[in-house]
C-alpha cells in the first residue's frame, strides 16, 4: 500500500510560474493545489496542505502579512517562500515569522525540489522527534547529550552543545541571527558573537571547517544544518 501523495499549495499570481510548479511538481507525484491571491490562499488552507510555496507579491495581500495569517491558522505546515525580492531584510522578515525556507527567482527546480523535502523532514522530526540525530559522520545524541564524529566523541562546551542542539531540533530550517541568539542568550544581539562559537563547533566537528558540509550559513541571514540525505 503506498502513501498519499503530499499535496503542495502554490500561491502565486503569475500563471507561467504556477504553470512551471504544477508541471514540475506534478512529475515529482506531487498533488497541486494553487491560489492566485492571498484570499482564495487563505481559503485553501481548510484543505490542509502538507507544503506551501509562497509569493510575496501577491495583488490583494501584502507578502508577510498573508504570512502572518498562515502561521495563525496553522503553526506546522511547511512554508517555502519564492519571492523576486533579494534583499536579506525581506529574507530575514520572512524567515522571522515563520517561513521555512527562501528562495529567490529565477529558480531551479532540482534545488526547490530539495528544499521542499528538508522542509518536509524538518516538519517530521519537530512532530516525531528522534532521539538520536545523524547526518554524514555526525551523530547527535538529544537525551545523552553526546556529540560524535565518525564514531569519536567530541567534546563540547555547554553553549556550543546549545548550539548545535538548537540546529538539530530545526535541522533544515534557516534559523536567522536573531532567533539563534535568543535561543542562546537573554540579552546579546551582535550576530558576532554567534560567529564565534559557529566558528569553534565547525572545529570540532567539520572535516574541513572552511569547507563546512554540517553547519552551513546562509549569507547575512543565518544558519541551516543539512539534513540526512
Amino acid at each position: 500500500m503506498t502513501s498519499p501523495p503530499l499535496r503542495v499549495l502554490i500561491v502565486d499570481d503569475e500563471p507561467p510560474i504556477r504553470k512551471l510548479l504544477r508541471m514540475g511538481l506534478t512529475a515529482q507525484g506531487y498533488q497541486i493545489l494553487e491560489a492566485p491571491d492571498g484570499k482564495t490562499a487563505l481559503e485553501l488552507l481548510v484543505q490542509n496542505p502538507d507544503l506551501i510555496i509562497l509569493d510575496l507579491g501577491l495583488p490583494d495581500i501584502q507578502g508577510l502579512d498573508l504570512l502572518r495569517m498562515m502561521r495563525g491558522r496553522n503553526e506546522s505546515v511547511p512554508i517555502v517562500v519564492l519571492s523576486s525580492r533579494s534583499d536579506e531584510v525581506g529574507k530575514v522578515q520572512a524567515l522571522d515569522l515563520g517561513a521555512d525556507d527562501y528562495m529567490t527567482k529565477p529558480f531551479g527546480m532540482d534545488e526547490l525540489l530539495a528544499r521542499m523535502r528538508a522542509a518536509v523532514r524538518h516538519q517530521l522530526q519537530v512532530h516525531g522527534e528522534r532521539p538520536i540525530f545523524r547526518v554524514g559522520d555526525l551523530s547527535v545524541d538529544l537525551v545523552r547529550r553526546i556529540v560524535k564524529v565518525r564514531d569519536n566523541e567530541v567534546k563540547l562546551s555547554p553553549k556550543e552543545y546549545e548550539l548545535l542542539r538548537a540546529l538539530v531540533q530545526h535541522a533544515g530550517k534557516v534559523l536567522t541571527h536573531k532567533f539563534l541568539l535568543g535561543e542562546l542568550w537573554d540579552d546579546l544581539t551582535d550576530p558576532q558573537y554567534l560567529r564565534v562559537y559557529v566558528r569553534q563547533l565547525r572545529q570540532k566537528i567539520e572535516l574541513d571547517p572552511e569547507r563546512p558540509q554540517y553547519v552551513l550559513t546562509e549569507t547575512g541571514i543565518g544558519y541551516r544544518l543539512r539534513t540526512p540525505n
